[in-house]
């Protein structure tokens, strides 16, 4: 068994937008808040690419398990990032912070991500959602 070390859940700014993200064996999971519209992304991007599919999933795995899907996802032009926007993520946010494991699927293709560490970091994006416009 080989271990590799787990990266940080980490909340931040990009610019006026609050980010959440987190890198993982090649995979990245990244969120952002953009108070103008308001308008929440979730991006998860693969080290192959996304195929085109009729629906997007995350199930949460852990004490509060959870599966969100959507049809209204779409792929980066280069297919290796996978897209949703939503005005709420709050399902989204609860199931990162409350679960162990987060599989982001599609019919053809899932990437596990790793919980742990991520609630501070949720809190924080929370937080700084909830910030007032400048």
């Amino acid at each position: 068994m080989v271990s590799t070390p787990a990266f940080a859940w980490e909340a931040g700014f990009d610019g006026p937008l609050c980010t959440l993200e987190h890198d993982q064996d090649g995979a990245q999971m990244r969120l952002t808040y953009n108070p103008a519209g308001p308008l929440y992304t979730i991006t998860v991007t693969s080290p192959q690419a996304w195929s085109d599919s009729p629906y997007f999933g995350i199930q949460f795995q852990g004490p509060s398990p959870n599966i969100i899907t959507t049809d209204r996802h779409s792929l980066s032009e280069s297919r290796d990032a996978l897209i949703v926007s939503d005005r709420g993520f709050g399902n989204v946010l609860n199931g990162l912070s409350d679960n162990e494991i987060a599989l982001a699927f599609t019919p053809n293709a899932s990437i596990a991500f790793d919980l742990e560490g991520a609630a501070p970091a949720v809190a924080a994006f929370e937080a700084c959602a909830t910030r007032p416009l400048a």
